[in-house]
């Protein structure tokens, strides 16, 4: 779902629809990624999270069908998808299933959906855990709603487009990719609570900038390593007779630790120190005290490090690399882990040479090819043109 040659803007968009179609699209949506700056591994334990919706999107430019089809072009794999919305069958066949769920949970939710033809394109990276995946999801969804003269309920939407994926897609995320996705603001992060799904849009001080830092390795097979820590957080909450780790407090945790065994206790002290940090963290950002803020990221990737155990080799280099640059304010593994990105708080007159700086000093390292982007908080799902 991503170009190969950089940023993609509506434009660009418009012109691959125009080669495609041969004529200028009468709608251009854009659904943008997230990247989560504190907060991991919290969401499926009701917990905290403070992601922020960045300025690379997922992008659709289309024109509405008279009739009930679906016809859609993916410009970066050259994959050609169709369905009728009242013959809707998963086929398993890529991009074009997450289109389809999206269709299946609106209509299943009883909205009346029309037909449209378009392009995807965008400059989310696929697998780097910035959430391309939610971001067609979401913005489908927005396109669905265009098209169909149907309100559009952020929240009400994130929540169709994560039934999608976990459902029709058959992924069982969390609802934080969505809801980020939906309800952005530009300039703000957004606090979370993974629970009542109530949210707080956070402003991010203009001095700072969010640096992502692509390791250029991508996570294995690590579902059992998944499944495992999220089946300790549940026991655990079981034991303690709460709905959630969120429920247990600090202090009691370390009241009751000597009843676990180490690992599990390891697991459990990540999730419940880091909602506190989340917390933390919402606040100081809410203060301008950009200090506070990037000292609660280190500490939440050396958590997720020794205490989750789901960092890796790259990524703890990327982030070391990071932490030693001048003007670098924090820095810590973003995502689930085992690969992927880091992300950091960089002062925002030292950003460009942070960005030069870390990506060869981490080439020279690893030996990985690193992808660094300057980031900058953008606006929810909306429709551009």
């Amino acid at each position: 779902m991503t170009t190969q040659s950089g940023r993609v803007d509506r434009q660009t968009v418009a012109g691959i629809f125009h080669q495609t179609f041969g004529k200028a699209p009468d709608i251009v949506a854009r659904g943008p990624g997230r990247v989560n700056l504190i907060g991991e591994h919290t969401d499926y334990n009701d917990g905290f999270v403070l992601p922020m919706a960045i300025d690379r999107a997922i992008w659709i430019a289309l024109r509405p069908r008279r009739d009930r089809w679906v016809m859609v072009h993916f410009n970066d794999t050259k994959q050609y998808g169709e369905f009728h919305l009242d013959a809707l069958r998963n086929t398993g066949e890529g991009s074009i299933e997450y289109v389809k769920g999206v269709a299946w949970a609106l209509q299943e939710e009883g909205f009346f959906l029309r037909g449209w033809e378009g392009v995807v394109v965008g400059d989310v990276p696929v697998g780097a855990g910035l959430s391309s995946s939610a971001a067609l999801e979401v913005v489908t969804a927005r396109v669905f709603a265009a098209v169909s003269h149907c309100s559009w309920d952020p929240v009400k939407m994130a929540l169709l487009s994560q039934r999608a994926e976990n459902r029709w897609v058959g992924v069982q995320c969390g609802i934080m990719d969505q809801l980020i996705s939906a309800c952005g603001r530009a300039d703000h992060a957004l606090l979370i609570d993974c629970r009542s799904l109530e949210f707080q849009h956070v402003p991010l001080p203009p001095t700072v900038r969010v640096v992502i830092l692509d390791t250029g390795t991508r996570r294995g097979l690590v579902d059992s390593a998944y499944n495992e820590r999220r089946a300790a957080c549940e026991h655990t909450a079981e034991r303690f007779r709460v709905k959630a780790l969120r429920d247990i407090s600090l202090d009691e945790f370390e009241r009751r630790a000597v009843e676990m065994d180490e690992t599990t206790r390891k697991r459990v002290r990540h999730v419940i120190s880091e909602n506190d940090r989340t917390l933390r963290a919402a606040e100081a950002l809410r203060q301008g005290d950009v200090t506070t803020f990037g000292r609660l990221m280190v500490e939440s990737h050396v958590s997720l490090r020794d205490d989750f155990e789901v960092s890796s080799p790259a990524l703890d280099a990327m982030v070391e690399i990071a932490l030693s640059q001048p003007g670098c304010l924090g820095a810590r593994m973003t995502g689930a882990g085992f690969g992927g990105c880091a992300v950091a708080l960089v002062e925002a007159e030292t950003a460009e040479t942070f960005a030069q700086n870390v990506a060869e000093q981490y080439r020279q390292k690893t030996k990985h090819e690193p992808a660094v982007y300057i980031s900058r908080a953008s606006d929810g799902a909306d429709i551009v043109a």
